[in-house]
């Protein structure tokens, strides 16, 4: 009996591999193997970076909001603190656009607190 090899699935995985790797440089878009290699350690640094991208965003709204504390003689541990105990609900990213693009809102918010 002839040797069977599920040929469909095997050039549909590749072809999946080949178009993920559409726009790459030189032989890493059209050579499978350097293909495939690419397309894998992309991947990788797209999940790696999905992560490091919330990392990125929670220090950038750490600074604005430490910078907006500061114009108002606070620190950011002090004002952070004291917006939790006063049970104000504004997260993270809410108060760091306050401090950035209205700062007659985030002035009021630090008047609360105090």
């Amino acid at each position: 009996m002839p040797r069977s090899v599920n040929a469909v699935a095997s050039r549909a995985r590749r072809k999946k591999v080949m178009k993920q790797a559409k726009g790459y440089f030189g032989r890493r878009k059209n050579v499978w193997t350097v293909a495939k290699n690419a397309v894998e350690k992309a991947m990788l640094y797209a999940y790696r970076d999905r992560k490091n991208k919330k990392r990125n965003f929670r220090a950038l709204w750490i600074t604005r909001i430490n910078a907006g504390a500061r114009m108002h003689g606070m620190s950011y541990s002090q004002f952070m603190g004291k917006v939790k105990a006063n049970g104000i609900e504004l997260n993270r990213k809410v108060l760091a656009d306050l401090a950035m693009n209205h700062p007659e809102a985030f002035k009021a918010v630090v008047d609360k607190v105090k």
